[in-house]
C-alpha cells in the first residue's frame, strides 16, 4: 500500500489514491480527454447475499464528456481476487442500471505506463506553450522526429516541457506503447489540426 495524492489536471485539485496501482488508473484516466472530474471512492453499492448484506465501493470514478460515469476497481499485478470478481458482476450490473459503465482494471502495459508517468510530471498549465502554440502546431505539423521540432522552435530547456506538456494534453501525439525518446515521431493530434 503506497496511499497518497494526485494533483488532477482534469480537476485542477488533489485526488486521493489507496495504493500505487490505483495512483496509475488514476493517472491514465487524468490524462483520458473523455474524463471531466474524477474521485477516489465515492459511492458504496450495498446489497443481500445469502441473507447477508454485502458491500463494495469502487476504488476510482470517472464522470465523463457525455454524462455518464464510469466505476473502475484495480486488480493489480496477479489479477483479481475470487471476491473482487464476484463483486465485480454485481458492480458492473449496477452500473449498467444506472447507465454507467464498469471496469476491472488488469495491470496495465509496462511501457505505456512509464511514457505517462513521464509526461505527467508535465501535466501543470506552467508547462503549456502559451503564446507560441501556432509555432508549437506548426513545426509538428507533419510526423517527425521530436528532436527536430525541438530544434527549430529554440531553446530546448525551454522548448522540452512545452512539447511534453502538448504531449500529455493530447495536442501533440505520440506512440506511448513504444518508448519515448529524443527522436520518437510526433505530429499534431488530429483534432488539433481541423481545429487550426
Amino acid at each position: 500500500m503506497a496511499p497518497g495524492w494526485w494533483w488532477s489536471s482534469t480537476t485542477g485539485r488533489l485526488v486521493a489514491y489507496g495504493s500505487g496501482v490505483m495512483r496509475t488508473e488514476l493517472m491514465l484516466l487524468d490524462r483520458d480527454p473523455a474524463v471531466v472530474a474524477l474521485a477516489c471512492r465515492p459511492v458504496e453499492l450495498v446489497w443481500r447475499e445469502d441473507g447477508k448484506a454485502v458491500g463494495h465501493a469502487p476504488q476510482l470514478m470517472a464522470r465523463l464528456q457525455d454524462g455518464s460515469g464510469l466505476l473502475l476497481d484495480c486488480a493489480g499485478r496477479s489479477g483479481p481476487s475470487a471476491r473482487l470478481a464476484e463483486r465485480a458482476r454485481v458492480v458492473a450490473a449496477a452500473a449498467k442500471a444506472a447507465g454507467w459503465s464498469y471496469r476491472l482494471a488488469g495491470p496495465p502495459d509496462p511501457v505505456l505506463v512509464a511514457n505517462v508517468r513521464w509526461l505527467a510530471g508535465y501535466r501543470h498549465p506552467r508547462y503549456a506553450a502559451g503564446p507560441w502554440m501556432p509555432a508549437l502546431l506548426e513545426a509538428f505539423g507533419s510526423l517527425r522526429p521530436a528532436v527536430e521540432g525541438v530544434r527549430e522552435l529554440g531553446d530546448p530547456i525551454a522548448v522540452w516541457p512545452a512539447v511534453f506538456h502538448a504531449l500529455w494534453s493530447g495536442v501533440l501525439r505520440v506512440r506511448l506503447d513504444e518508448p519515448l525518446h529524443e527522436r520518437a515521431l510526433i505530429s499534431v493530434a488530429r483534432q488539433e489540426a481541423e481545429a487550426a
